[in-house]
């Protein structure tokens, strides 16, 4: 399929595209000088040139460099005010440094960092996740990527059944056990994993989202430890559950002897609870890692008082020794202190009816936005995360949202609105609003989105 014949790009001129983003790059050069520079002393000694080879992912022609960010801007190298729909992929959901949480940061700075010991934040932060998502009993990581490692591990052990299942497309981290895709109907390991030497695919179970014969198929086997899963899929790509399809899968897990792991990184955006409070799922074990700490590093994994006996039973049965689970930093006493301030004082109710209300008024605008153009693109909102996407109706399941990513004209529309001052994320085409995210920063973005899809679209005929 060439550019002009993928329908992601109807009703785009691509040639027209190619000279806009030409102009683009120029004028990002030209404007950040300071970032140009500092980019450049990067390279001589950084990998890629970056401290993650993500960040060169932005489409610009060399990596921007942040000074600060606060609330819902980002101040860069070169001193431009950039309001930032980004939000750290979700990790500054609730708004870069928070008060409390910068607060509770300063008193603890003194009072120390790390010391392997439990404080009284731990019990807090415990209580408070307990009353918040329901679920009893509770363990900390430093990411996201830990926590659902750490919950598989603790699940295997606490079952004895070896296999996972995830859902095609999905995104939990770097675990490594999810990165299986089907490739053809197959499970096949993904090609872009490097360095690993096992087979996944003996462990991990995968298939399709929303397809609840298939789920039932895989579950009969009955060697699958737990299905674990966002809610909505969220990395590919927004993909909504379909009504009814998590009751219906609930009971299928229980009936087979299976536990369900509901991976609220990014869903978190939905309301205080997450998306499986709201929507009514009970999952036996819940992961949450970026925003729980008001953008500190930091995760949480919690378990049902069932899954919870299995797994201290487990532990007293094993032999002596490490576990396997957990690492030095866990638990700290800065992160322990981030996580009571933003529970307590930041992931409120009243945050969030901002950001709910603000996040539908985005997605409305980029709907009539969408429509004023023309264009067969698709928008799609869950809670305070909004997302546009290059296909007409919303996608199902991950192999329809995989088809409709489209990497250069993501690129050139993320550049576009980065060089009229504001930032989204560089993965597909999400928008986070946080609680100091204004209407006026809201209109902002919809008139950059307006006039970099002037300039790109086809003219129309006469």
């Amino acid at each position: 399929m060439n550019a002009t014949s993928s329908p992601s790009r109807s009703g785009l001129d691509w040639a027209r595209a190619q000279a806009f983003l030409a102009r683009e790059r120029a004028s990002f050069a030209r404007a950040n000088p300071r970032s140009a520079e500092l980019a450049a002393q990067a390279r001589q000694h950084l990998l890629f040139g970056v401290p993650l080879h993500w960040m060169n992912d932005w489409g610009t022609p060399f990596a921007l460099h942040v000074d600060s960010a606060q609330g819902a801007l980002v101040i860069d190298a070169d001193g431009h005010t950039l309001v930032d729909f980004c939000l750290g992929d979700t990790g500054a959901m609730l708004g870069h440094a928070p008060a409390p949480v910068a607060a509770a940061l300063v008193r603890q700075a003194t009072r120390g960092y790390t010391t392997m010991l439990a404080t009284a934040d731990a019990a807090a932060v415990g209580q408070a996740l307990s009353e918040r998502f329901g679920l009893p009993f509770w363990q900390f990581a430093l990411s996201a990527t830990d926590a659902n490692r750490y919950i598989v591990r603790w699940i295997r052990a606490a079952t004895g059944r070896q296999k996972l299942l995830v859902f095609n497309g999905c995104y939990h981290g770097t675990i490594e056990d999810v990165f299986v895709d089907l490739v053809n109907g197959q499970p096949a390991q993904r090609d872009s994993l490097l360095g690993q030497v096992h087979d996944l695919t003996e462990h991990t179970v995968v298939i399709e989202f929303n397809d609840l014969p298939a789920l039932e198929a895989a579950l009969k086997q009955g060697d699958v430890a737990c299905v674990l899963a966002e809610p909505v899929m969220t990395n590919i790509g927004m993909v909504l559950p379909e009504p009814g399809y998590w009751q219906a899968a609930q009971v299928l897990i229980q009936q087979h002897g299976a536990l369900l792991v509901m991976d609220e990184t990014h869903t978190i955006s939905t309301g205080p609870g997450g998306y499986a409070r709201a929507h009514g799922i009970e999952a036996d074990a819940l992961v949450l890692g970026k925003p729980v700490g008001g953008g500190v590093p930091c995760a949480v994994y919690g378990m049902s008082a069932r899954l919870a006996e299995r797994a201290v039973k487990a532990k007293q049965d094993a032999p002596p020794g490490h576990s396997g689970i957990g690492t030095t930093l866990t638990g700290n006493m800065l992160a322990m202190a981030a996580m009571r301030a933003t529970l307590a004082e930041v992931m409120t109710p009243a945050a969030y009816e901002h950001m709910l209300a603000l996040s539908a008024r985005l997605a409305d605008g980029i709907r009539q936005t969408l429509a004023r153009h023309a264009l067969p693109w698709c928008v799609t909102q869950m809670g305070a995360r909004t997302e546009f996407q290059f296909c007409p109706q919303a996608p199902r399941n991950g192999s329809e949202a995989g088809h409709a990513l489209d990497g250069e004209l993501e690129h050139l529309i993320h550049l576009g609105l980065l060089n009229r001052g504001v930032m989204i994320t560089p993965f597909h085409n999400m928008m986070l609003v946080c609680p100091q995210t204004t209407v006026a920063q809201v209109e902002q973005l919809l008139t950059a989105l307006d006039e970099v899809i002037s300039q790109i679209k086809a003219p129309a005929s006469r």
